[in-house]
């Protein structure tokens, strides 16, 4: 139900708060067309530049209190997000943003509320472990160890785990 995931905007707020936090990829490469000047160092035309995501989104002057997971700031009474071209860029920006932007949102509306708007049945999952994997950021955002997760097919009506589909849905992947 494409236009349940579409109507869900307080969910949109979460997802673009995680992609803030936790970008997919680092940052990218530029080659630059025309000789600038920033903070009063001169970059030739020709330099490879890099630019960090990361960096930019804990240093942008439009997010207030960049440590603190808030959702809201990205709500239609605030809109932080909506105050620069490129403050927020969790896939990059201009001409050469992802492609599968779109997609990759998609996914995460599904995982997060899929069970939530509609679907009969639906699924829960937790941490196979008892605790938090250790993440690296290099090359891109990932568990050093690997991820394990159960899953688990609920019932619609009841929210309880369905029999049939416990050995199967709840197997560490």
């Amino acid at each position: 139900r494409l236009d349940t995931l579409s109507g869900l905007h307080y969910l949109d707020c979460v997802i673009k708060e995680v992609m803030r936090l936790f970008t997919p990829i680092s940052g990218g490469y530029r080659t630059v067309l025309q000789t600038f000047e920033l903070d009063g160092f001169q970059i030739p035309k020709g330099w490879s530049v890099m630019y960090s995501i990361r960096d930019t989104h804990d240093t942008a002057p439009v997010f207030k209190d960049v440590n603190v997971f808030d959702p809201d700031r990205f709500g239609q009474a605030r809109s932080e997000d909506k105050d620069g071209r490129f403050h927020y860029l969790p896939f990059g920006g201009g001409v050469r943003t992802c492609l599968g932007k779109h997609l990759a949102k998609l996914f995460l509306k599904v995982l997060a509320g899929a069970r939530g708007v509609g679907w009969p049945g639906g699924s829960r999952f937790e941490l196979a472990t008892r605790t938090f994997p250790r993440i690296t950021l290099v090359p891109v955002l990932h568990p050093v160890d690997g991820l394990s997760v159960k899953f688990f097919g609920l019932d619609s009506n009841q929210n309880k785990i369905l029999p049939e589909t416990e050995a199967m849905l709840s197997a560490t992947v």
